[in-house]
Parts: structure tokens; sequence; C-alpha cells
């Protein structure tokens, strides 16, 4: 996608200075950043601090920092080491383990000597096929959107809901819960967004610069609008990503997450999951009584980060001094209450056997 202009990914290759280079999240949407990802102390830190973030974007990263261990020292020994301390980065999002699982699948069987070469080739591919991932789950919800479309008055714009971001930053390119958005703009479909805030972090922030950026109508919302919203029949659709779901359809995505399927439920709204193979775990069943979630830290929630009014870029803090915050930062939506599953290969029911008949191949080699 593009950023004033420029095509951008959220990672790229500086084939040059042979290192990774990425968007710092943490900077948006107040301010531009690249920064390059040197050490794997930098890969790190960089998952966890979330410079880096979003279930795809997460395991492309993973794999570029499996390819500069393998550069630093090809062994067994560092392969596994590497392994470990990158797998520990976040412990919700699938992605994570998928691509660090298919570096070691792919690098073990090699010699040493031939793995550095490998694993960046790995990365880079990994990171491609990300793209396409996603531009093909953008393709098929432009179905739905079309459909919906072809439903209202001409000119009238199909009204959209989206919570957390799965947008291009959160993926390497197009997005997940964004692409069909993206492919709709592009073929002409009036569209309007309605983008949660997305406490604590505010994703919603990055979701509108997105949208901003590519000229989507859009508005952001608190947290607590969305259910307000589709009972006055203002939400024709809402479409969200997912960081883990389970093999029966079950879906971990960004807290309050489930609030808004309880909402689309209650009021008849379609609700909808853009989910790229990867983000499948096949090993998990039941999402509620298995899905690790991540408690992040208290400061999340008792600051919060944003420009004065000066322009100047700083925290506040909006607690009473000695109260203590709670984060648990991922919430499990029942597949009951998934309308259905956007996938690369097409939409499927939220269920063991619609994602089995998508992902046959998948389904029995990964269980």
């Amino acid at each position: 996608m593009k950023v004033k202009g420029t095509h951008y990914r959220s990672l790229w290759w500086n084939h040059g200075d042979d290192v990774l280079e990425i968007i710092d999240q943490r900077s948006l949407p107040y301010e531009f950043v690249i920064r390059q990802v040197k050490t794997m102390g930098e890969f790190e830190d960089s998952i966890v601090e979330m410079r880096v973030r979003g279930a795809p974007l997460i395991g492309a990263t993973a794999a570029y920092g499996m390819a500069l261990a393998m550069k630093l020292d090809p062994s067994d020994a560092n392969m596994d080491a590497a392994w470990e301390s990158l797998n520990a980065t976040r412990p919700t999002a699938i992605n994570l383990r998928w691509a660090l699982n298919r570096c070691l699948a792919a690098l073990r069987p090699l010699a040493p000597s031939d793995r550095t070469a490998a694993a960046l080739k790995l990365a880079h591919d990994i990171a491609d096929e990300d793209v396409e991932i996603n531009r093909q789950i953008g393709e098929h919800g432009l179905r739905l959107i079309m459909e919906i479309a072809a439903q209202k008055p001409k000119g009238e714009p199909v009204r959209l809901l989206t919570h957390c971001n799965a947008g291009w930053i959160a993926t390497v390119d197009w997005g997940t819960a964004t692409s069909p958005m993206y492919h709709a703009h592009d073929a002409g479909i009036p569209l309007h967004v309605w983008v949660d805030e997305t406490r604590p972090r505010n994703q919603g922030a990055l979701t509108s610069w997105e949208l901003g950026s590519h000229g989507v109508p859009h508005t952001y919302i608190t947290d607590n609008a969305g259910g307000h919203l589709m009972q006055h029949g203002q939400v024709d659709m809402v479409i969200v990503g997912t960081d883990r779901t389970t093999r029966r359809g079950d879906v971990c995505n960004k807290i309050g997450t489930y609030l808004k399927a309880l909402a689309a439920h209650d009021n008849g709204v379609p609700f909808y999951v853009a989910l790229p193979s990867p983000t499948i775990d096949w090993t998990v069943e039941d999402g509620v009584a298995e899905i690790p979630i991540e408690d992040r830290s208290p400061r999340e929630t008792t600051h919060i980060q944003g420009t004065r009014e000066d322009g100047s870029l700083g925290v506040l803090k909006v607690t009473p001094d000695g109260t203590p915050g709670g984060n648990p930062a991922f919430d499990v939506t029942p597949n009951r209450l998934v309308t259905g599953l956007i996938t690369e290969r097409g939409i499927c029911d939220a269920s063991a056997e619609g994602l089995a008949a998508m992902f046959p191949d998948l389904s029995k080699s990964e269980t």
C-alpha cells in the first residue's frame, strides 16, 4: 500500500545494507519512522514492544530473525536457541510459531554451510506469500461487499465496522480485514468504515491512518459505540482479523472482538473474520479453554500516548494514583457467533467441517 504516494511494505530487506527494515508502528500515526533490525535482541524487542504487530507480520519478522541467527551461527544448537527466544516473544499469535516451525523443517536437513542463504530465501518467500494470501482474501471479501452494495440505493455506502488493526501494517501488505475494503474502494464501491479505537493500544488510529492514506471514508469511534450503531441499522457488516483460529472456527483476536460479535449476533449483522491459513491452529479445538491469552503490561491501560495541542508527542496517565490496571490483550469469539471465515481459498463456515473442507491438505497434515 502507499504512504504519501510511495509504495511500502511493512517490512523489507535492504540489500545494500544486508539488513531488515521495518516501519516502527510505535511511532504511528504521529510519525513515520523506518528502523533497521540488526541484532537478535532487536528482533525480540521489536516483537515484544510492538514495533511490529499483527499475527502475519510477527510471523514474517520471526522468519527474518531466524535468517539472522543462521548468518551468525548456523549450528543446530543456535537454531534451537533462536527458535526458543523468538517463540517466547508473544504467546497468542500462532503465525509466530508457524513461521519458526517452517524454518526448522526447511533448515534442519541442510548442511550448516547451506543454511544462511536458505534461511534468508525462506524469509523472503514467507513475506511474499503473505502478500498474495492477503490479496486473495481481499478478492473473496469483495464479493460479500458487492452483494450488500447491490441491495442498496445507488450511491449509498456499504457501512463496515472493524476492530483493532488488521490492515497492511499488521501484515506484509494489503492486510486481512482491510484487504476487502481496499479492493472494494478501488472497484468504485462507496464505503464507510466505522473504526473502533481499540483500547488500550488504540490500534484504531493505525487503521484510520491507513484508510485515510488510501482515501477510504471512515469514522473513528469509541470501542463501546459499535453496539449502538448496530441497533440503529448503521452497520451492514463487521469484518475483523484474527491472531489464532482453532480447527473448529473459534476466533482469538484483540480484546473486545467478542463483544462486537455478541452485538452483531443480537442485531442480525453479519460478522466475518478475515483468516489467512497460517493463522489456523490445527492442534487446538476449544479456543476459550485452550488458547493462551497474553497478559500485557498494566501501563498500557493506565497511560495513553498521543499528541498534545502543540503537536508534541507525549504519554499521559489517565488513572488515579494507586489504581492497578488489568490488561488481557485478546479474547476468544466462539464459532457460533461467526457468520463466515474469509480465507485465501474462499469463504467457509466457522466450523470444523467448513475449515476441513476448505483446507483438506492442511487439516490432515497438521493435526
